[in-house]
């Protein structure tokens, strides 16, 4: 009986068993609130078999690209990290209209936190370039993505001239870690379900009632981008129905990340998708680890609300050139923005720097972000790594589609 059991797990599609995770979750946390923390735990092995696995994966999957010399790598990455920058800039717009379109006060009586803060945009740029130059076991320990990845190029380099044997043994390698992916994300379902329990029974919405408008602008914000903007994007350098693929990367990607509130947990789960999106391997291996530190559309939105936020509470007026340096500092911010949940809160203090928001009054700010956390980091995290997936599959299907090759079959992935 359980093999059947376990045949029939196996058979059915991840989504559906992930749909049936979610509702389990919700009714267990409504109906048997005192199960909550046994169950928690579930969730809790999901996410840290994720964050465990991750940085190996990609220091590993790099490696391995680099060391087989792929010639068009390189040239493939140059549109990706182009798509990456112009919609986390775009997103950071979007966020500034929907703040001067619905000017929001916050109630900055906040226990202060014990954060700290970048002093300036000097020190977030200084700290992203030490990240390059990081000791390559450390970057692994502490999932440094920027260091894994350096480290990955230069020993993939150095094993080009490697002989055939221990290039094979290295792809051998990346096949097995791979592997061992496919069997965690397996396992999503019953991780998903003690998230969600976890995450109503222990927050629910009550905390939330107080910063209502502040959550519609910033929920109104990642959608707006998510499902207006994203695929204006891909439409024009496409010039194909985006909506497929949009909605097959927030599917299968931004539920993941929703629930695990970490864009670089869900590098495994980002890298799976493009494998059954055809896309090439040596490209998005790079692309996904690099979008989950510098992509990062909803990270933008995040800082511009809430610093536009703060600057409204105080009667500061924001002119439209003061208002483009905020688009410039979200988006740079943004780009060194560390990719765990809540990591974008801690850059708002920079850009409330550039309105002469003094930093007591910011961390109040950052304060209230957290507060809000419960949905508003979980939605950011979902608008940031399913963009992951959409802009390197937008740059690969705009060559396709040049070539006069790309189908639209292509932009549904394959079935698990």
């Amino acid at each position: 009986m359980f093999r059947a059991i376990g045949r029939k797990y196996q058979e059915t599609a991840l989504i559906k068993l992930i749909a049936v995770g979610l509702v389990a979750g919700i009714l267990l946390a409504v109906a048997a609130p005192e199960t909550v923390p046994a169950v928690s735990i579930l969730g809790d092995l999901f996410v840290r078999a994720l964050k465990g696995v991750a940085p190996i994966l990609v220091f590993v999957l790099v490696m391995n690209a680099m060391a087989q010399k792929n010639a068009d790598a390189s040239a493939a990455m140059k549109p990706i990290v182009k798509l990456y920058i112009i919609a986390t800039f775009l997103a950071s717009l979007v966020a500034v209209g929907f703040s001067f379109a619905f000017p929001t006060a916050l109630h900055l009586q906040v226990a202060d936190a014990k954060l700290a803060p970048p002093s300036g945009i000097l020190e977030v740029l200084h700290n992203l370039i030490l990240s390059v130059v990081d000791n390559p076991i450390h970057a692994l320990a502490s999932a440094n993505y920027i260091g894994i990845l350096a480290w990955g190029v230069l020993a993939g380099v150095a094993m080009h001239s490697a002989s055939d044997g221990t290039k094979a043994m290295l792809n051998d390698l990346a096949k097995t870690v791979t592997k061992i992916v496919q069997w965690v994300i397996r396992f999503a379902p019953f991780g998903i379900f003690g998230l969600v329990a976890n995450a109503i029974g222990t927050n629910g919405l009550g905390a939330l009632l107080g910063y209502i408008q502040l959550l519609a602008v910033l929920l109104g914000a990642f959608f707006s981008v998510a499902l207006i903007m994203n695929p204006i994007i891909v439409y024009l350098h496409i010039h194909r129905n985006p909506y497929p693929l949009v909605w097959a990367t927030l599917r299968e990607s931004g539920l993941y990340a929703f629930f695990t509130r970490s864009s670089a947990a869900n590098i495994p789960v980002n890298l799976s998708l493009c494998k059954r999106l055809g896309l090439n391997e040596d490209t998005y291996s790079i692309s996904i680890p690099l979008g989950a530190t510098i992509n990062m559309s909803g990270a933008a939105i995040t800082i511009a609300v809430l610093s536009l936020a703060a600057a409204h509470t105080l009667g500061i007026s924001i002119d439209l050139p003061t208002a483009l340096l905020l688009c410039i500092i979200a988006t740079v911010g943004a780009c060194g923005a560390s990719g765990v949940a809540g990591g974008s809160l801690l850059l708002i203090p920079v850009a409330c720097a550039s309105f002469g928001i003094g930093n007591d009054i910011a961390m109040q700010v950052v304060g209230v972000g957290f507060i809000i956390g419960v949905l508003q980091d979980s939605c950011e995290t979902a608008l940031n790594s399913s963009s992951d997936v959409l802009f390197t599959a937008t740059a690969e299907f705009a060559q396709r589609a040049k070539e006069g090759t790309l189908e639209a079959e292509d932009m549904v992935p394959a079935k698990n």
